[in-house]
């Protein structure tokens, strides 16, 4: 898990923005760690392409020097790319992530830094999204309240990643990268990476997976988290603790003040899960309308779930009951035929009494009868 303080450090970062597309809110937390080594963007209108948007976290790791830095540029880099003015947005995507890559290698003269940083990136053009992921920071979307999962984790026991990892001239030891790194795709982390392979062959690449979605009416809201997050709480989870507090009436930001509050371990204690450095983006989808839209969208749809479960659980209740009762009703009938067979051995056995005496005193009369003779 790394070095921690004795207390958490809770003071939060946090901001909005938005146009008639978007709605964004983001904190980030220090929490436990000595450092926090966090970054993330969030751009309505990327300045050499208005009509595009751009949402990134990056997680950071030995340091924060190349989450800060990815943080500052990778956009650019990736709108530079010629396959970005061909409307090539996912090669865009991934040659930006290796240039930047490249780049503080080369230009900045980081190959002896321990430094690394995952980067999980949204850009939505021209009612498109696009997904580019390298690590295991992670992006969920909701749509009509449904999971929609936009990212895969990059560890080092996932089969591909180990294949590639050991052909690289690595291994994984405890689930980590040469028993060192707990993520198999990174930024930075340059002292796995060598100069007689290519970029995406490195035990550690920087070579994002890119996923590409149509984002429709009833797309709701994005979710771009660090690992902070995401060990402690499951896609669904954060899904349905935002859309709950979206329908609430509360703001992006303040559901992610919320959100790392409730991931945040008590103490130290809890083999790291809830004791990492946290950071959130969230991104509301309006459709070219008021916040208060989605609220109500959020809130009639949260109802009308809690009456459907309260129906199916009335339902169930009373298929219980029935039931119940059907089991009293055979309990009852089961009782009245024992009574009635109880009820015939009783007159059957007062009938032989009946017999038995009547009997007795034949023989006693008959007895007398003899002795009067004698």
């Amino acid at each position: 898990m790394g070095q921690t303080l004795s207390e958490p450090v809770t003071a939060k970062e946090s901001s909005y923005c938005q146009n008639s597309v978007f709605r964004v809110g983001s904190s980030c937390m220090q929490g436990w760690r000595i450092n926090m080594e966090d970054s993330h963007t969030h751009i309505l209108s990327l300045p050499d392409d208005p009509g595009a948007a751009f949402f990134a976290v990056y997680d950071g790791h030995g340091g924060a020097t190349v989450a800060q830095y990815a943080g500052k540029h990778l956009h650019k880099f990736v709108l530079r790319r010629p396959e970005y003015n061909d409307n090539d947005i996912e090669g865009a995507l991934q040659q930006g992530f290796l240039d930047i890559d490249y780049e503080m290698l080369h230009k900045e003269s980081w190959g002896d830094q321990m430094a690394g940083s995952t980067a999980v990136v949204v850009l939505v053009k021209d009612n498109k999204l696009y997904c580019a992921n390298a690590g295991d920071s992670r992006a969920i979307a909701c749509v009509n309240g449904k999971l929609e999962i936009l990212s895969l984790d990059h560890k080092p026991n996932n089969e591909a990643e180990s294949k590639r990892i050991i052909e690289g001239g690595g291994w994984v030891e405890f689930n980590r990268v040469n028993g060192n790194l707990a993520l198999s795709r990174a930024l930075g982390d340059f002292v796995f990476k060598r100069a007689n392979k290519k970029p995406e062959d490195q035990i550690v690449t920087a070579y994002p997976d890119v996923e590409t979605r149509k984002i429709m009416e009833d797309w709701e809201f994005i979710v771009l988290a660090c690992d902070g997050i995401w060990d402690v709480m499951s896609n669904t989870e954060v899904l349905e603790f935002c859309r709950t507090r979206i329908g609430m009436g509360m703001y992006p930001e303040e559901i992610c003040e919320e959100l790392m509050n409730h991931c945040l371990a008590p103490d130290c204690q809890m083999g790291g899960l809830g004791g990492d450095n946290m950071t959130v983006v969230l991104v509301c989808l309006l459709h070219d309308r008021p916040y208060r839209d989605l609220i109500a969208r959020c809130r009639n749809s949260n109802k009308e779930s809690h009456e459907q479960d309260a129906s199916k659980a009335k339902e169930n209740k009373s298929e219980a009951e029935a039931d119940a009762d059907g089991e009293a009703e055979t309990d009852t009938e089961t009782e009245t035929q024992s009574n009635s067979r109880q009820k015939k051995i009783d007159e059957e056995k007062q009938q032989l009494e009946r017999e038995k005496e009547a009997q007795d005193a034949l023989l006693a009369a008959a007895e007398m009868q003899l002795n009067y003779i004698y």
